[in-house]
């Protein structure tokens, strides 16, 4: 059983800052790529950024710049530092990683259960 437990969400004013923390628990023997996502109210959810085993990142046009990724692979974590945040960031923010359990021969994609950023004044 594996399961992703998110924290670091909240309210901040626009130009502040944030982290979001994503830690994978459970029978882990490996873990891939990790990403966040994030879903506005009427809006489909949308990439943030991602980032390889390897410590390979991507991010959407939109936070490249403010946001970066990480990852501690030691404790099976991806840390998401969003800096300058603007009202337009506020969304549900929600982790994946692409996880290979013990006993288990193929790679399957977990989610968070998500956390609030609200950036306004």
């Amino acid at each position: 059983q594996v399961q992703l437990v998110e924290s670091g969400g909240g309210l901040v004013q626009p130009g502040g800052s944030l982290r979001l923390s994503c830690a994978a628990k459970g029978s882990i023997f490996s873990i891939d790529a990790m990403g966040w996502y994030r879903q506005a109210p009427g809006k489909q959810r949308e990439l943030v950024a991602t980032i390889t085993s390897g410590g390979r990142s991507n991010y959407g046009d939109s936070v490249k710049g403010r946001f970066t990724i990480s990852r501690d692979n030691a404790q099976n974590t991806t840390y998401l530092q969003m800096n300058s945040l603007k009202p337009e960031d506020t969304a549900v923010y929600y982790c994946k990683m692409s996880v290979r359990p013990w006993r288990r021969l193929i790679e399957s994609d977990y989610w968070g259960q998500g956390t609030q950023v609200t950036v306004s004044s």
